[in-house]
C-alpha cells in the first residue's frame, strides 16, 4: 500500500510537470509551498509557472486522479455485488443515463450562460439516478430477490437504448454533434477547482460508505446463497450499494463525460496483489485507478501536441484487450473446473 501511495503521488507530480512546457518538480513543490504556507518563491521559478500550475495543470491532474479513484472503487463494488468479473457501472446503464442527460442539456441549450453552469452536471446526475432506480424497479418486478443476472440484463438493455438515443440526438442536431461526441469520450480540459471539490467530497463519502459495508461485500463475493445463510439482507444491501455507485459514477460523468474501462482494469489488478478483503482493495483500487487515469490523461495531452486525444480513446485502447483477457481467462478456468 505504501508503494502504491508513492506511485500515485509520483503520477500526480509527473502529470503536473509534463506538458507543452516542462516544469521541474522542485519548482512545483516551491509553488505549492508558497501558496499553502506563504513562503517566498525561488528566483529560478518563472513568473508564468505559478499561474500555469495552480490555474491549469494542478486542478486538471487532481480531477483526473479523483475521477479515476471514484470509477475504480465503483467497479470494485459492482463486481462484488453482481459476482461478475466483467461488471461495472456501465452494466447498469448509469454512465449511459448520465451521458443522455448531458446530451439533452447540450441540445436544449440549458447550459448556456454563466447562470446555468451547474445545469449540465445536475441533469446528468439526475438521469443517472433515474436510470438505476428504473433498473432496480424493473429487476424487482421480474425477480423479487434482485438476482445479479436479472440486474445485468436489464441494465445492458437500458444502456443500449440510451446510447441509441444519444446517437439520435447527435444526428438530429448537427450543430451540437461534435460537443456530444466529445462528451461521450470524456475530457478533463478546462476543468476548474469547483468541479474537483464537488467530486472529491462525493468520492470521500462514497468510499466511507463502501468501507463500512466491507464485511457484506466480502460475503457477497462468495455468492448469494452464502450471503443469505450468514444473515445478509441482499435486497437492502444491493439497493444501497448500487444507488451509491450510481451517485458516485453519475457525479463523475456529469463533470468529465463518459470514461470507460477504468472500473474494469483497476479492481482486477489490485486483487492480484491485495487479495479479496474489501478493507484493503477499496482504498488500493482508489489509488491505482487515480494513478492510472492520471497517466492516461498525461498521454492524451502529450502524445499528439498541440491536439488532445479524448481520454476515453486512451482508456478504451488499453481496456478492450484487458476485457478480452479477463473474459477468456474466466472461460479457461471454467473448462478446467
Amino acid at each position: 500500500m505504501t508503494l502504491l501511495a508513492l506511485a500515485a503521488l509520483g503520477s500526480i507530480l509527473l502529470g503536473v510537470a509534463a506538458g507543452s512546457v516542462y516544469i521541474p518538480p522542485g519548482d512545483i513543490l516551491a509553488i505549492l509551498a508558497s501558496r499553502l504556507f506563504g513562503t517566498d518563491l525561488p528566483e529560478r521559478v518563472g513568473t508564468v509557472y505559478p499561474a500555469m500550475v495552480m490555474g491549469l495543470r494542478l486542478p486538471r491532474v487532481l480531477l483526473a486522479f479523483v475521477t479515476g479513484g471514484a470509477l475504480a472503487v465503483c467497479g470494485t463494488v459492482m463486481q462484488s455485488v453482481l459476482q461478475n468479473p466483467l461488471a461495472s457501472p456501465f452494466s447498469l446503464g448509469v454512465s449511459s443515463g448520465a451521458g443522455l442527460g448531458a446530451a439533452v442539456v447540450i441540445v436544449t441549450g440549458l447550459a448556456a450562460g454563466a447562470g446555468h453552469v451547474l445545469a449540465l452536471p445536475a441533469v446528468s446526475l439526475a438521469f443517472a439516478l433515474g436510470t438505476v432506480f428504473f433498473v432496480l424497479w424493473a429487476a424487482g418486478r421480474i425477480d423479487r430477490g434482485l438476482g445479479s443476472v436479472t440486474i445485468v440484463l436489464i441494465g445492458m438493455v437500458v444502456s443500449l437504448f440510451f446510447n441509441a438515443l444519444m446517437n439520435l440526438l447527435a444526428a438530429l442536431s448537427p450543430a451540437y454533434a461534435q460537443r456530444i461526441n466529445l462528451w461521450l469520450l470524456g475530457s478533463f480540459s478546462m476543468r476548474e477547482w469547483p468541479a474537483l471539490w464537488v467530486l472529491l467530497a462525493v468520492t470521500a463519502a462514497g468510499l466511507c460508505l463502501f468501507l463500512r459495508c466491507a464485511p457484506e461485500l466480502d460475503v457477497m463475493t462468495f455468492g448469494e446463497e452464502q450471503a443469505r445463510s450468514l444473515g445478509v439482507d441482499l435486497r437492502r444491501c444491493k439497493t444501497l450499494l448500487i444507488c451509491a455507485v450510481a451517485v458516485l459514477t453519475g457525479t463523475a460523468v456529469a463533470f468529465v463525460g463518459i470514461i470507460g474501462f477504468v472500473d474494469l482494469i483497476a479492481p482486477h489488478v489490485v486483487r492480484r496483489f491485495f487479495g479479496a478483503s474489501h478493507r484493503k482493495i477499496l482504498p488500493a483500487s482508489a489509488l491505482f485507478g487515480g494513478a492510472f487515469l492520471t497517466l492516461c490523461d498525461l498521454a492524451a495531452r502529450t502524445l499528439t501536441p498541440p491536439r488532445e486525444i479524448p481520454i476515453g480513446s486512451i482508456t478504451a485502447l488499453l481496456g478492450a484487450p484487458f476485457f478480452l483477457y479477463v473474459y477468456f481467462s474466466g472461460r479457461r478456468r471454467e473448462r478446467r473446473s
